[in-house]
């Protein structure tokens, strides 16, 4: 390769890489990347490894399971083993595990070259995607781990073929094909492909990095902490979209740079932001400094944007947020078992809430900070927390610790009984937050928040050698005991964390200077059940317990074709909540016909239309002050 050399706002140091990593992308047609991994073997039969799941995401994702074959070559034999086969012959790598193979014909001190393919078509922004029009990966479903030599440098290469760059559309103003990623980056072009040369440390940074080779839109943005130091962010964005990137500039900075207010610097010198837009989909990843994120590309902002943004676009300003703030809050302050993870089997802990509720609380409360939304706006999000909260019966069921220690096997697994068992640590997470920052204000006449309570444990990880910290439950409890006292923390902790009862929210929101209105009346679940309209009939999605469904035996993926003998449609379902009168209903289960009979309540009394519990919130005239306006100048 030859000609153009291009870096990134970094530049990248001189190291001598003792991994080596190839990813050729030649076979994107087929979704397929062909994987070379050069080393010298610090141990004979050297064992490789990939993750089963990737930091963020707490669930074992079998990332092997995309890996066809593994393979492998001598590059130089060892002379004084006989046993050993020809340098140059290719042998097949024998799997011990599910997602760890052993190189039996290497010796020790013998470079060895490994050669695998990876299938990558998950649009995800956990895994791996490639196609004509993006070439998108983590290193945690890509790179083969070496075992025992995972903290030596390593260097990875792109290839890109040629035909893949001419064939991406340039239409869009400022659009070009460039490498995303928070690695610093060589770029390299010959007539036959281009090459992006990476650098990490180890192979734990390395997997800390996505990275996209795209036709992309993008800016450049500076903030400043409060030494005045400038760091650089940069924003990405691929994938079909119209959005106003002046605009996306303009709100992006403002929240980057009120966070910078609050903690006064950051954990990175410079900034990754990489948004795919899509159709429906919708979720973020935290990276050491970088994000990835995937949106609806009606959420990004149009060309007449209003002042206020779009309840669609509020949404993505949100998740910038919440992925942003993980830089401080998961990457650099993370549960104790996160420190030195394994990432082939799972890490418990219980604190999830702390750092996914606390950002979820944060990052909307942000927004509003930044100036980006109004108060008004940011009330709304957080009665849309509030109502889900008190929608979701499992509330009753399961703390919001318990709900972080099970992630692994409930959160990303949900089905139609979740909701009636258990709770969600973001959403229940979230309303603790914001008990507790209210609480806190409270219990120190408005002295401290939670905003507090996050940077004293940024200030702790600032003083240790790494620059990061892993925290425990009693950590929490001994930072929190600097700003309440330490019997009203555990007060706290054990009716809300560990326990289930319900949170004072409204007596909190209305001694704050928030009024609480519901909406009893015109928001109701006939029959309790929720369902969907299908060319079949109504399709069950959810049934509530202790409805007047659950005690007529209904249940979730039924299809109800008929409510007393007429055809079945949600305006004909919610007429017959209503009735004075039990109502026939015929439903297949499976390609079974039942009839269930559904009375007007249950035998404890809940109604065939019961609340949603839905409320609104507004500020009163006075009092919300101390809680929505924030100096972070002090």
């Amino acid at each position: 390769m030859n000609n153009t050399l291009m870096t990134k706002s970094k530049t990248n140091d001189a190291m001598t890489a003792d991994i080596d990593y190839i990813l050729d992308f030649s076979r994107f047609n087929e979704h397929l990347v062909d994987i070379t991994l050069s080393f010298t073997a610090n141990t004979s039969s050297p064992r490789l490894w990939l993750p089963a799941w990737i930091p963020g995401s707490y669930l074992m994702r079998e990332f092997a399971r995309h890996i066809t074959a593994v393979y492998y070559q001598l590059e130089d034999k060892n002379t004084d083993d006989e046993s050993t086969v020809d340098d140059g012959v290719l042998q097949r790598a024998i799997k011990v595990n599910k997602n760890t193979w052993e190189l039996p014909q290497a010796a020790a001190g013998q470079t060895l070259k490994v050669h695998y393919e990876v299938y990558c078509y998950d649009l995800s922004v956990r895994t791996a995607y490639v196609d004509q029009t993006r070439l998108y990966g983590n290193f945690t479903s890509l790179a083969l781990a070496v075992e025992g030599q995972e903290e030596q440098p390593v260097q990875v290469s792109l290839l890109v073929p040629t035909a893949f760059v001419a064939a991406q559309d340039l239409s869009t103003k400022g659009s070009e094909v460039v490498l995303a990623c928070g690695l610093a980056a060589t770029h390299l072009q010959s007539e036959e492909q281009h090459g992006y040369q990476l650098q990490a440390e180890s192979y734990h940074e390395l997997i800390d990095h996505p990275f996209e080779i795209a036709a992309q839109q993008s800016f450049d943005f500076i903030i400043q902490d409060k030494a005045h130091q400038t760091l650089s962010h940069r924003f990405f964005i691929s994938g079909k979209h119209n959005a106003n990137m002046g605009r996306l500039q303009q709100d992006i900075t403002q929240i980057c740079q009120t966070y910078l207010n609050w903690l006064e610097d950051a954990p990175f010198a410079d900034y990754t932001f990489m948004t795919y837009a899509s159709g429906n989909d919708y979720g973020g990843l935290e990276h050491i400094n970088s994000t990835s994120l995937i949106t609806p590309r009606n959420d990004l902002p149009s060309h007449d944007e209003p002042q206020i943004p779009s309840s669609d676009y509020q949404r993505y300003l949100g998740l910038c947020s919440h992925e942003y703030f993980h830089a401080w809050w998961v990457k650099t302050v993370r549960p104790d078992v996160m420190m030195a993870v394994d990432l082939r089997k799972e890490a418990f802990t219980p604190l999830l809430w702390v750092f996914e509720g606390f950002t979820s609380y944060i990052d909307d409360f942000m927004l509003q900070a930044s100036g980006v939304i109004d108060q008004a706006s940011y009330l709304k999000l957080l009665a849309a927390q509030i109502n889900r909260y008190h929608q979701t019966d499992g509330r009753a069921h399961q703390s919001v610790a318990e709900s972080s220690f099970d992630a692994w096997i409930k959160l990303y697994r949900s089905d139609e009984n979740t909701g009636n068992a258990g709770i969600s640590y973001y959403n229940k997470g979230a309303l603790v937050a914001l008990c507790l920052d209210l609480t806190l204000l409270q219990k120190s006449d408005g002295r401290y928040r939670l905003f507090d309570v996050v940077k004293a444990f940024y200030e702790q990880a600032k003083q240790n050698d790494k620059r990061r910290i892993g925290i425990s439950s009693a950590d929490m409890g001994s930072v929190i005991s600097q700003f309440m006292p330490p019997a009203e923390w555990a007060e706290f902790e054990r009716c809300y964390v560990n326990g289930v009862d319900v949170l004072p929210i409204d007596q909190l929101l209305e001694a704050n200077g928030i009024a609480i209105h519901s909406d009893k009346k015109d928001s109701t679940l006939p029959w309790g059940i929720s369902v969907q309209e299908t060319p079949a009939g109504l399709r069950v999605n959810k049934v509530l317990r202790d409805s007047v469904a659950s005690a007529a035996g209904l249940s979730a993926k039924d299809v109800i074709v008929a409510i007393d003998g007429i055809k079945a449609d949600k305006k004909q379902l919610q007429n017959a909540a209503k009735s004075d009168r039990a109502m026939s209903c015929h439903a297949f289960r499976r390609d079974e016909l039942m009839m269930f009979e559904i009375h007007t309540s249950t035998a404890s009394g809940v109604s065939a239309n019961p609340s949603l519990n839905k409320i609104s919130l507004a500020l009163k005239e006075s009092g919300f002050e101390d809680w929505l306006t924030v100096d972070f100048t002090r």
